[in-house]
């Protein structure tokens, strides 16, 4: 019994020490040997790429203004696998919707901070950052070319209930067909989706970048040159 007690006192412990952790830190965490940012600004790849950049705006889940500008970003290698998969919606008279590319730290530490702990599977921790913090998450749907509306998908953007997972099953068939379709060609180009939002994908390689704080003022944007990557 005195062991077990134990036990659970050093986990009570370590918990305290996470939180308290995570509040009190004012910087994102330094990761050795990454790879320096390459952020391209996403509208630039093609103008048919359409932004709906809600946290620049009001109407989001924290219920205010959290980014200054509305632009979104990706390292060039997913940006590229990105446009690969515009290309080719845009075959079907479709194109691809932005909610939120790279994300500044500063952000995510605001996210977590206002989310309630039962909804917090929704958002990154900052002690150990997120992947939008990398440049190498990108949060998107499909709008139709001609009348520049979005298709019909299970949930809203961040929407926390269930109908948010990939594999929600209480959709209509044409939603769940739209959502599948999203899945199925953001997969073919090195991407995977988050498990708990349909919205939310995650490029290959996210591992190889840093945890980045940079203002979106800071970052050019421009489609650089392409580069050999060890």
């Amino acid at each position: 019994m005195k062991k077990q007690t134990a036990s659970i006192f050093v986990l009570v412990l370590h918990l305290f020490f996470a939180y308290a952790f995570t509040f009190a830190q004012t910087a994102a965490p330094f990761e050795k040997n990454k790879r320096e940012a390459d952020l391209i600004e996403l509208v630039k790849l093609d103008k048919t790429i359409k932004l709906d950049i809600r946290y620049a705006r009001a109407d989001n889940f924290v219920g205010r203004v959290v980014y200054p500008e509305a632009r979104a970003f990706l390292q060039r290698p997913a940006a590229e696998a990105l446009l690969s998969v515009h290309k080719k919606l845009k075959k079907l008279n479709l194109g691809l919707m932005i909610f939120d590319g790279y994300r500044p730290w500063t952000i995510t530490k605001l996210f977590w901070e206002v989310t309630p702990e039962d909804k917090r599977k929704f958002v990154a921790n900052p002690a150990t950052g997120s992947r939008h913090n990398r440049g190498c998450a990108v949060d998107l749907s499909i709008y139709d070319l001609q009348t520049g509306k979005l298709i019909d998908m299970p949930s809203d953007f961040d929407e926390f209930t269930e109908r948010a997972s990939p594999d929600y099953k209480g959709g209509t068939e044409t939603q769940t067909k739209n959502r599948d379709m999203l899945r199925k060609m953001m997969e073919a180009e090195g991407f995977t989706v988050n498990k708990n939002e349909w919205w939310h994908f995650d490029y290959k390689d996210w591992e190889k970048y840093a945890i980045y704080d940079i203002a979106f003022s800071d970052i050019k944007g421009e489609k650089p040159k392409r580069k050999n990557h060890e």
